[in-house]
């Protein structure tokens, strides 16, 4: 079983949890068809004992789109990525990078980079179990183990068993003493790391993850690896997904910002008649505007007005009035 070759992987976006559901995914495609968008990371419990089509429910124009699981059983993995496939994943990404107490307490995220048998075993049972492409989000290493060789050694184990790709954060895992939001920042950034993985492995697809935010440096990494896996910045400033649109994937003019959210506001009605309250979408937009004139004015009457009894897409329509009418 190989990776699929029609998922185009040269630019994604990061799994963040609180951050990539359902609602800003379908946001962030009405910018860019082709990136390639990942779930929040959804555990092996939660599909298995939770609510599952509140946790895997996506709609059809997300597509190319990756479920990420977290979880270091074999067995609850393998029934996790059949049931994601069940429900039309593209990919099914394995989280081996969460640094945080609470993953490591569970034995899984990037506490399993010291166990890559482990890791191999769980590619090799999800793979017997669906026909999507099975990858694998790390980090360079976990706390004093981060040199070349530990990297080395875990791609070199989990490739056996079948995986193909990897997405690489170029920043080791701090397990004890440092915050997931610390350790997406403090532990120094080591591009050279991935890249010589990459000269080491050229026929695996290698993504590098970590520190992104202008179209110029995420371009140059293509002369060293694959793919580039992008967060914050087009979370904080998601309009920037249409010039990586039009300069990596060749896309034609960019909507408008206007037109954006005049393609947003019939989805939301749907979603309102589901009973989704307006702030777990608009949240989502509130960068749209980032760097333009009046962005603030549309952030402020977002957040004060979408939690409002019996909010609707009027709340959208006056903050764009609000902008129109800034001189």
């Amino acid at each position: 079983m190989s990776d699929s070759p029609t998922i185009d992987r040269r630019i994604s976006i990061a799994p963040m949890m609180d951050r990539t559901d359902r609602y800003e995914r379908y946001f962030l495609r009405l910018m860019s068809p082709h990136v390639l968008l990942y779930t929040e990371m959804i555990s092996t419990g939660a599909i298995l004992f939770g609510d599952r089509d509140r946790h895997l429910g996506f709609d059809p124009a997300e597509h190319p789109v990756a479920l990420q699981l977290g979880g270091g059983d074999p067995v609850a993995l393998a029934e996790c990525a059949r049931i994601g496939a069940d429900y039309g994943y593209d990919e099914i990404n394995l989280n081996i990078g969460c640094p945080s107490d609470r993953v490591a307490n569970a034995r899984f995220g990037a506490c399993l980079m010291a166990e890559p048998d482990l890791v191999a075993n769980c590619v090799a049972a999800m793979r017997a179990a669906c026909d999507r492409p099975v990858t694998v989000k790390t980090r360079i290493g976990i706390d004093d183990s981060e040199d070349y060789e530990f990297l080395d050694h875990f791609v070199a184990t989990v490739t056996e068993a079948g995986c193909r790709t990897f997405i690489i954060h170029a920043r080791k895992a701090w397990l004890q003493g440092l915050s997931p939001k610390e350790n997406r920042e403090i532990p120094p950034l080591r591009y050279d790391i991935v890249h010589r993985l990459k000269n080491r492995y050229p026929k695996l697809d290698i993504l590098i993850n970590g520190g992104f935010r202008k179209l110029d440096d995420i371009e140059n990494q293509f002369n060293f690896v694959d793919g580039v896996m992008i967060g914050r910045e087009p979370y904080e400033n998601p309009y920037l997904l249409t010039a990586i649109e039009r300069r990596v994937f060749g896309g034609a003019d960019a909507p408008s910002r206007h037109e954006i959210v005049e393609k947003m506001l019939p989805f939301i009605e749907r979603q309102r008649a589901d009973g989704v309250p307006l702030p777990r979408i608009t949240r989502h937009m509130l960068g749209l505007y980032q760097g333009e004139r009046g962005a603030r004015r549309w952030r402020r009457h977002l957040s004060e007005n979408a939690h409002l009894p019996g909010a609707g897409i009027e709340v959208i329509r006056e903050a764009g009035n609000i902008l129109a009418n800034v001189s």
